[in-house]
């Protein structure tokens, strides 16, 4: 099996270069004059925004540029749609425990804020909001940012938004105009380049992955608890910079029919992730989410590869697996939705590296449902948890041996006609002179730790092949 060709989307030509230099000035003036024009009601909405039609640009070049932040980068799996946005207009962070209710809250009186159905708030859940995590990401943390730039197919669009619920109006516009000044023309990414490793290690190492898998095998604990999804945090550490946003284009150039998004809140942290996962995506009262679970490596060619995908669809292990998630989430959303429907029989969904089962599920929502409780009800799915959802993940939190934060959370977008997240599943979290890598397995009856094990370093294969030479 040969890799797919890499799409040089972002590591862009010298004459789409000059092409984004010559024209985003144009953008920036036109969205300025706009911003210096408005008439802004003390009695009106609180958030507001405004637009103009952009030039082509590479967005991650564009993002990785920019001397401010928060910066974060979206693109779906399957649209046509990607965002860079920077600065932060207005924000909910929660950093230490939090209650559903208070997060219900916040998430209702963002959406409260405004009618404006292209206001768009980024930002993450954690996968465990009950334990501690990562500084600055918190257990939930979303922004609106100051500065967009979208892709729709191929129409950009360059966008401010105002906060006035809080702040004095002309403040405010100043704040804006600002930032749409500090915005500079995209330079060429670096080209990827290997980085020299120091030191690897996982946590939990292999011994230690032999003993869990033992333990959630055993006869009478999977009476109880027939899946935990457990995970290993691989630590490389490094002498040199490594540059998230580069380290993200060539991901996103390896499996590009997945999620590709990267949180940056300053310059000492990043968070990256190239998912295939989608947790759910809403359009009104209309969701879309899937199951995706049971994993085999590529093939070496396409007679192999089929061999290989035929043998993970009889698998009685993988197709176990991927139908209890599919149960459960049929199960979660039943009492949400007015018509909830999913594949009965699974699909192979093809990466890079690996191929995994997929089941698609849809459903139409009952009037007065929101994200959040959407959220509540899938997030964290049986594919990164287990089942059921609270003996797995206290197993998790008091076995596993590391904070997950971010990894297997839920990141994405919430507006009040559409939203979507993505499990961020296939991720990594750049900090100075370390990289992050993270991979699970669902470990169900039948299950074997060696065998497991491999399938980690399969899920690694993909971004080690672009960090390192082995």
């Amino acid at each position: 099996m040969s890799l797919p060709a890499f799409k040089p989307t972002h590591f862009f030509t010298r004459l789409e270069y000059f092409l984004s230099v010559s024209s985003l000035p144009q953008a920036i003036q036109s969205l300025s004059r706009k911003l210096e024009k408005l008439d802004i009601h003390p009695q009106g909405e609180p958030i507001i925004q405004l637009s103009v039609t952009a030039c082509v640009m590479p967005m991650i070049a564009w993002i990785a540029s920019q001397p401010c932040y928060p910066r974060i980068y979206w693109h779906g799996r399957d649209t046509q749609e990607e965002v860079a946005a920077l600065g932060c207009c207005k924000d909910f962070i929660f950093e230490d425990a939090v209650d559903d209710n208070q997060l219900s809250q916040a998430y209702q009186t963002q959406r409260s804020l405004s009618t404006n159905q292209e206001i768009r708030y980024y930002g993450g859940v954690a996968f465990d909001r009950h334990t501690e995590c990562w500084p600055e990401y918190g257990r939930a943390h979303f922004i609106l940012p100051r500065v967009e730039l979208r892709r729709s197919g191929d129409e950009y669009k360059l966008l401010v938004n105002l906060n006035v619920e809080s702040r004095d109006i002309e403040q405010e516009r100043n704040l804006a105009l600002q930032a749409l000044a500090a915005l500079v023309p995209p330079k060429p990414l670096a080209p990827p380049n290997k980085i020299q490793l120091l030191s690897r290690s996982d946590r939990p190492n292999k011994l230690r992955w032999h003993e869990l898998v033992n333990q959630v095998t055993h006869d009478r604990f999977i009476q109880d608890t027939p899946k935990v999804v457990l995970s290993r945090l691989t630590q490389l550490e490094v002498n040199e910079k490594v540059d998230p946003w580069m380290l993200l284009a060539s991901w996103q150039g390896r499996n590009q029919n997945s999620f590709q998004f990267g949180f940056q809140f300053s310059p000492e942290s990043a968070f990256i992730s190239c998912t295939p996962e989608r947790l759910y995506r809403r359009r009104q009262r209309e969701v879309f989410t899937e199951a995706l679970a049971g994993t085999t490596t590529r093939g070496l060619n396409e007679a192999e590869d089929a061999l290989l995908a035929q043998q993970l669809l009889d698998d009685t292990k993988n197709s176990h697996e991927n139908q209890l998630v599919r149960e459960h989430i049929v199960d979660a959303l039943t009492p949400l939705s007015n018509y909830v429907g999913a594949d009965e029989l699974a699909k192979v969904f093809k990466l890079s590296h690996i191929q995994h089962l997929h089941r698609a599920i849809r459903a139409e929502l009952k009037p007065g449902v929101n994200d959040f409780q959407i959220l509540q009800a899938l997030h964290p799915t049986p594919a990164v948890g287990g089942l059921p959802k609270a003996s797995a993940i206290n197993f998790i939190r008091q076995r596993e041996g590391y904070t997950r934060g971010w990894y297997a959370g839920a990141c994405g977008y919430f507006n009040k006609y559409e939203s979507e997240f993505a499990v961020a599943i296939r991720s990594a979290l750049i900090e100075p002179g370390r990289i992050n890598l993270f991979a699970g397995a669902g470990i169900v009856s039948g299950s074997e730790a060696e065998a497991e094990w491999n399938e980690l370093e399969n899920k690694l294969k993909t971004i080690m092949s672009i960090l390192t030479e082995v």
